[in-house]
């Protein structure tokens, strides 16, 4: 008995060890990513620091003038600038995501050919790159734009492409949150003689709030960190945006034009808008997780 005993157990450690194996391999391939994210922030941190001590970095973030030449480093416009466009790609994403979802899930039968097509067509949005976003955008949209309000370069513009780059992300994501609302819930809704309108908005949308939440947090960071399409549209003028016709210029846009030829202070003050921009998507990605993480449902 003793023996057959010993052999079970044997056999038994034999059959779980794959799956130690596997979570130990997972466990270090997450910690080299955290490490290898530590190690990027702290490069961004070292580089920047030149720039940071110069002026302070008070005066850094609140100065309204860019200037390199003249060792002025304020990137306030262009905080502002980025900040307008993402909440304003958000405004108008936010809606047209969140009906195309309840569409899908509600409205469409899952199986028919409509709902593959829908899709096939905000995966298709979600893949395309961003510089042919800003193609499409410089050489259709802008014109437009100017037709009503010149230059077209603009606040506008830039707004217009990023609520069509993070359209697919809201709708997608708020359709996962949606589906995943167990069928028993919306069944007793229904079973209580509540029409679908009042279920979608009574029991599924508080249902999968926090699916939903997190998918837009996502959303914004992604409009925040995007470079090639708001470079193409928006005008690239450091400016306080007066209006949504005014030419502005992002962060993410001014490190890309101006690293190439940029030294000593200049070079650290990119690095250092870098570095904020990094700490902003983080705070946005932590808080997408969270509110995901805290979804029993979507």
């Amino acid at each position: 008995m003793a023996l057959l005993k010993t052999s079970f157990l044997f056999l038994s450690s034999l059959k779980h060890q794959p799956d130690r194996t596997l979570s130990f391999f997972l466990a270090i391939l997450a910690a080299l990513s955290g490490l290898l994210l530590l190690l990027v922030i702290l490069f961004l941190a070292k580089e920047a620091w030149p720039g940071l001590t110069n002026g302070g970095w008070r005066s850094f973030l609140t100065h309204k003038s860019w200037y390199p030449l003249e060792g002025m480093f304020g990137i306030f416009p262009m905080i502002w600038a980025s900040l307008a466009m993402m909440f304003g790609a958000v405004l108008i994403a936010i809606p047209l995501g969140l009906s195309a979802a309840i569409v899908m899930r509600f409205y469409i039968p899952p199986t028919s050919l409509l709902a593959q097509a829908y899709r096939l067509i905000l995966g298709l949005l979600a893949g395309i790159p961003s510089v042919v976003y800003g193609l499409w955008g410089l050489t259709v949209l802008v014109p437009l734009i100017g037709q009503l309000h010149p230059p077209g370069a603009s606040l506008l513009a830039a707004i217009l492409i990023l609520a069509l780059m993070i359209l697919p992300t809201i709708a997608l994501t708020a359709l996962a949150a949606l589906e995943a609302i167990p069928k028993t819930i919306l069944s007793g809704a229904a079973a209580l003689g509540m029409s679908q309108k009042g279920q979608i908005l009574s029991v599924a949308l508080p249902a999968a709030r926090m699916g939903i939440i997190g998918g837009i947090l996502l959303s914004m960071a992604r409009a925040l960190g995007e470079t090639m399409a708001v470079l193409m549209v928006a005008g690239n003028v450091v400016q306080n945006p007066d209006s949504l016709f005014a030419p502005v210029r992002a962060l993410t846009a001014n490190i890309a034009l101006e690293m190439a030829y940029a030294t000593s202070f200049h070079r650290a003050s990119l690095f250092a808008s870098g570095l904020l921009l990094t700490f902003l998507v983080f705070l946005l990605s932590w808080f997408a997780s969270r509110n995901m993480g805290n979804n029993h449902y979507g």
